[in-house]
């Protein structure tokens, strides 16, 4: 094993505190790093992504079981640290300063991956809907380990009829397998978050035919954005949807949250069926020239 300063010492050294404005809690414990990047399994000479390296806690803790890391950080303050840990594993570690909302991740990666990060609160949702958006499917992602505060994770594992569930339990649900991997304590980070926080592990799984993920992601947005409405008042601004749900057999009076997800794949198949029925029937255009 690599010789390595403890984390307190880099973060001494360098000068560094934890951003409130960038989301940043650092995770010192490097035993729990330990187990959090055993959690997608043999990293051995694998491609992985990690977003918000920070001083790079994580980062080391992947490096010691074998993969090649690519971090995106957008902290400058943490670069020189990150540098240091590249110097104690040469080649095996590629830092990229920039936003990783920005990036595109197939392209940066080159190659199948798996993406483990202990993401910043406050881009954690939108990277998370991001990787499982998208027509390709599977996606280059080979899965996606993520720390969220637990409340977040708690709604990417949620049942039907349950308080968390909603719009992140589709989206992780519907083509991914979505499991709690281990909860861990807010007292763990430095400085100490207000809340607890959750490592959610995803897979993909094979993806339902004849499914446009995004008529799925505008169908639940409009669903979820009025939960509390009956569908006939949240989809009737879905064009096709209240059609789609009386084909179905599903009564317009009930909730979003009363709806499985394999109910909402259904709904979002008759509604993908529907647009490439109106494309299909859209009269070509005279090409100039023609008579």
């Amino acid at each position: 094993m690599n010789p390595l300063p403890p984390l307190r010492e880099v973060i001494a050294a360098h000068g560094l505190s934890a951003s409130k404005a960038l989301g940043q809690n650092f995770l010192l414990d490097e035993q729990l790093l330990a187990r959090i990047a055993a959690i997608p399994g043999d990293l051995q000479d694998r491609a992985v992504l990690e977003v918000g390296p920070g001083p790079g806690g994580l980062t080391r803790a992947l490096l010691r079981a074998g993969a090649r890391v690519t971090a995106i950080e957008m902290d400058r303050r943490c670069l020189p640290a990150l540098a240091e840990l590249g110097e104690v594993f040469p080649g095996r570690l590629r830092v990229v300063e920039g936003d990783a909302l920005k990036l595109d991740h197939d392209e940066l990666m080159g190659e199948p991956y798996a993406i483990v990060a202990n993401l910043p609160y406050n881009v954690g949702t939108a990277l998370f809907t991001g990787w499982l958006g998208g027509e390709q499917w599977p996606p280059t992602w080979t899965s996606l380990t993520l720390m969220f505060q637990q409340e977040v994770a708690q709604r990417v594992v949620a049942a039907p009829g349950s308080d968390p569930y909603g719009r992140l339990a589709i989206l992780a649900q519907w083509r991914s397998t979505a499991k709690l991997a281990m909860k861990v304590h807010r007292s763990a980070f430095t400085p100490p978050p207000k809340v607890m926080s959750a490592i959610v592990h995803v897979t993909p799984a094979e993806a339902p035919p004849g499914v446009s993920a995004r008529v799925l992601e505008k169908l639940t947005e409009a669903a979820f954005g009025q939960r509390r409405k009956m569908l006939r008042q949240s989809l009737k601004g879905v064009p096709g949807a209240l059609r789609a749900l009386d084909s179905l057999g599903i009564d317009a009076t009930r909730r979003a949250e009363t709806l499985s997800v394999l109910e909402f794949v259904s709904i979002a198949r008759e509604l993908t069926g529907s647009q490439l029925s109106r494309v299909s029937t859209v009269p070509p255009r005279d090409q100039p020239g023609r008579a």
